[in-house]
């Protein structure tokens, strides 16, 4: 594939450390590519991770998996899609455990991963741990991907209600991560509808994305605090990248106990078509010679009569008075078209940054393929425990 600066899609992201003073070791990363040299078919991956482990060893892990899933996509042909991010993760788990081994200081760091893979219009997903992708479709929010927790599988065997998962003490136990020393299984269902087997959650792979569709990527510093109704909420009310800040605030204003990370990759709108408006002028040329042979006959006609009355009636008639044949006066109003106002769609403006969270292109993207590019950082708390 090649690189390219300007994305297809309209990206977003934010990342916020929280309210504990924890470091921040989620990161993010957001590429684009064109699939040829002639530039006719677009491509962007997006992928959130979300660290695990202590002394600064979860940003490595972090930081580490989405470099490394970044690099695998970018040396495909993106032929193979699903395959590409399947191994894409599994080279990510082996860089991560590579690296722990070698440093004690960074032994049992993992990292959780979310990737969003869009070529064309085609959507591909994959995922490790409990970090989302979303899509948010005519007025309504998706979860595309399965948390791999412990308190998932307790749902998923009808041992546990999701209204009781929240507050379960295990909530935060994740089952899968980068980083293990069995190799990761990357969750390739791209579920559409919970009751979905997972045969077709998988067959959904390629899924095709609709004008006006979002994409949105997160760890679960968002989801821990914030229900899925509420980023819909959000995004109904907000343009973009105020409701990114939006959702950051109210993870805050509720403990902001974790990092929180979100990536949005919107695509564009149909816009209305622009109908040219034909005005027809009034011919002017045309209507005064009309003007002026009009008023020649008339003064021929005026002359003519005059001629006729001196010779054959003024000599043996009696007088009589001449009444003076009004001049004629044509008056031409042009007629006064205002072409109907035709207004395209106000295009999205951003909210200045103002949430407090640092704000960072990433690495292949220009700024202005960004509504506000952002910077990476989270992952404390929650997400911090590993099932034994």
């Amino acid at each position: 594939m090649i690189p390219t600066e300007r994305a297809h899609l309209t990206v977003t992201a934010i990342s916020h450390p929280g309210m504990t003073g924890k470091n921040n070791e989620d990161r993010y990363g957001v590429s684009a590519y064109f699939m040829d040299v002639e530039q006719t078919i677009p491509s962007v991956l997006a992928v959130v991770a979300d660290g695990i482990g202590g002394h600064r060893a979860g940003e490595v892990a972090a930081e580490i998996a989405v470099e490394t899933i970044s690099t695998v996509v970018a040396k495909s042909d993106a032929s193979q899609p699903v395959q590409t991010l399947r191994e894409a993760i599994v080279s990510a788990g082996h860089a991560i455990n590579g690296t722990a081994e070698g440093d004690p200081n960074q032994k049992g760091m993992g990292s959780t991963c979310a990737c969003a893979w869009v070529i064309g219009s085609r959507l591909y997903t994959a995922s490790v741990g409990d970090s989302r992708v979303y899509l948010i479709r005519q007025q309504t929010i998706h979860q595309l991907t399965t948390d791999h927790t412990w308190v998932q599988e307790a749902i998923d065997q009808g041992l546990l209600a999701s209204e009781e998962a929240r507050r379960h003490p295990n909530a935060h136990i994740i089952r899968r991560y980068l980083g293990s020393r069995l190799d990761v299984v990357p969750d390739l269902r791209l579920r559409l509808r919970p009751d979905e087997s997972d045969t077709l959650a998988e067959a959904n792979q390629g899924l095709s994305l609709h004008p006006g569709d979002i994409l949105l990527l997160c760890s679960d510093g968002l989801t821990d605090l914030v229900e899925q109704d509420e980023i819909l909420d959000a995004l109904k009310t907000h343009n973009v990248r105020g409701a990114l800040e939006e959702l950051v605030r109210m993870t805050n204003r509720r403990g902001g106990h974790d990092n929180v990370t979100i990536v949005t990759m919107a695509v564009p709108s149909i816009e209305r078509p622009t109908i040219p408006i034909t005005v027809q002028r009034p011919q002017r040329h045309i209507s005064a010679a009309l003007l002026a042979v009009g008023a020649l006959l008339l003064v021929m006609l005026a002359v003519g009569g005059g001629l006729f009355w001196y010779f054959f009636l003024g000599e043996g008639g009696s007088e009589a008075e001449l009444t003076p044949t009004p001049a004629l006066q044509a008056t031409l109003f042009p007629e006064q078209v205002t072409p109907p106002a035709i207004l395209s769609p106000p295009l999205e403006t951003t909210s200045p940054p103002g949430s407090g969270a640092t704000e960072v292109a990433p690495a292949g993207i220009t700024p202005g393929v960004f509504t506000t590019p952002l910077v990476v950082t989270l992952t404390p708390w929650p997400t911090n425990t590993i099932a034994p």
